[in-house]
């Protein structure tokens, strides 16, 4: 029998490999798609219930035992964000049916996305570090082919840039594995965790952990790494943003927390003070970046690179309320980045531009759209009792609990310069004189707005209903806390 936890990457990938025979029936591409997402979601939460009741759950592949053989290990931090990767997929694929445009549709779009979920998904599962750079590779892929699609000139022209970028981090990180191999004779992380502790030459490790922190920086766009992603992710239509914004940077955060957490914890002095410094750098690069544009997918855009700064904040304090805080940071920011690139969308759509300076009045013929937008606005600045708000507030606490309470008082601050970015969104494109704006037919804003709408609800329930959520966000930081729970399911498996 498979094993639950391979589920979540071997549907996507049956999906995608079935959308690929019959790219021109438009029917039969939204159809399987849909049921392609709807069950990864399905399978997740069932994983997500066998994690919960029986703790960490692993598999080695092949006929070798771990840390030999492929080890695929689901704790509660990789299934929440398998969850929540499903889920956002499963509404952008709903999203793109009105916006992505019927020759795109017909030139292997929805494939390409299922393909993107196997790598994210499986990037979020893998128990072996090399086989972390292999899912990176496959979203990777899938990226590629995103970001082109279409094949308007802005697109082909970003996309040199962020395949460079991601040619050249791919080449870093298969040099980091080897260099970590020469040290410690394994890949598998829980093997790793054990091997570390026990080398002397903890100077070698040091630099490795920095080579990874450089790597998966790229990935996740940390300062001063990040110059790639504003125009790369600029260029593709409003799904494939919303996929990319709410999914890609994190599985780099996430690989960033995996590593410093589990295994490189020999000398937190310099690695953890580092990525302390470089987080509230990447937070005040995006704030600059946030206000700078009068563009409104350049400010959400911006405001992805600071939210990465807040959750690897929280990580490197390596206490409890910090951990906790960036594991429920990272599950509210990959909904709320979703929801706000869905809504831009819609607002862009109807004026017919990004530009801010070309906007007015639509609080009169759009005030639902004008109000879901303030409170998904609220939750992204983390204004009580949105889902911002638990996460970013355990952060700070983690911060003033640790040696970095000056930290805590730079995201206390660039909150503010948050809601700013945001709200300025709302009083240009809401308030003021109309402009004039295409006609929208009522089914085709209603395919928009419908799931912008069910997901700002989620995100309104995550908030509000943060005390339910929190003995799984709790779950999950024990394990990242005490990494012998990991070890010993891993190895003992």
């Amino acid at each position: 029998m498979i094993n639950l936890l391979l589920f979540p990457v071997i549907i996507p990938l049956l999906f995608a490999a079935i959308l690929l025979f019959f790219p021109k029936n438009l029917l039969m591409q939204r159809t399987i798609a849909v049921a392609g997402a709807s069950l990864t979601f399905i399978a997740a939460l069932f994983l997500l219930a066998k994690v919960k009741t029986d703790g960490v759950q692993a598999v080695t592949l092949g006929s070798w035992d771990a840390p030999f053989g492929i080890t695929m290990a689901s704790d509660l931090l990789s299934v929440l964000l398998v969850l929540s990767a499903s889920l956002i997929t499963l509404f952008v694929v709903f999203y793109s049916f009105q916006t992505i445009g019927v020759e795109r549709e017909r030139s292997y779009y929805y494939p390409a996305v299922l393909f993107l979920l196997v790598g994210v998904n499986g990037a979020f599962t893998t128990g072996d570090i090399f086989n972390l750079f292999v899912f990176f590779e496959v979203l990777l892929m899938s990226s590629y082919m995103l970001i082109v699609h279409g094949g308007e000139k802005p697109q082909l022209r970003e996309s040199i840039k962020y395949l460079l970028v991601n040619v050249i981090s791919s080449a870093l990180f298969v040099a980091a594995v080897a260099f970590l191999y020469s040290v410690t004779g394994t890949l598998n992380m829980a093997d790793l965790a054990v091997k570390i502790p026990q080398i002397e030459q903890t100077g070698i490790l040091t630099v490795i952990a920095v080579m990874f922190l450089v790597v998966f920086g790229f990935k996740a766009a940390i300062f001063p790494l990040y110059f790639w992603l504003p125009s790369s992710y600029y260029a593709p239509p409003i799904p494939i943003l919303a996929l990319f914004g709410a999914l890609l940077t994190k599985v780099g955060v996430y690989a960033i927390m995996r590593t410093y957490t589990l295994f490189f914890t020999m000398n937190t002095d310099v690695t953890h003070q580092l990525l302390a410094a470089i987080a509230i750098l990447t937070i005040l690069a995006g704030c600059v970046g946030a206000l700078a544009y009068f563009d409104v997918k350049k400010i959400i855009i911006y405001n992805i690179i600071i939210a990465v700064g807040v959750i690897l904040f929280g990580v490197s304090q390596m206490n409890e309320a910090g951990i906790d805080g960036a594991i429920f940071y990272l599950v509210h920011d990959m909904l709320i980045k979703a929801v706000l690139f869905f809504l831009v969308g819609i607002v862009a759509v109807i004026f017919g531009t990004s530009n801010l300076r070309e906007m007015g009045g639509l609080i009169k013929t759009y005030p639902v759209l004008g109000w879901t937008f303030l409170i998904a606005a609220f939750g992204l600045a983390g204004i009580p009792p949105l889902s911002g708000f638990p996460g970013k507030l355990l952060i700070i606490q983690g911060g003033f609990e640790g040696e970095n309470f000056w930290g805590s008082l730079v995201i206390l601050a660039t909150s503010l310069l948050v809601l700013l970015s945001v709200v300025r969104i709302f009083v240009y494109a809401f308030w003021g004189e109309p402009v004039k704006t295409i006609p929208l037919s009522k089914s085709a804003y209603y395919q928009m707005f419908i799931p912008s709408l069910v997901l700002v609800a989620i995100t309104v329930f995550v908030g509000v209903g943060a005390e339910l959520f929190m003995p799984l966000i709790s779950g999950a930081g024990d394990v990242l806390l005490n990494p012998s729970i990991y070890i010993d399911a891993v190895l003992k498996e």
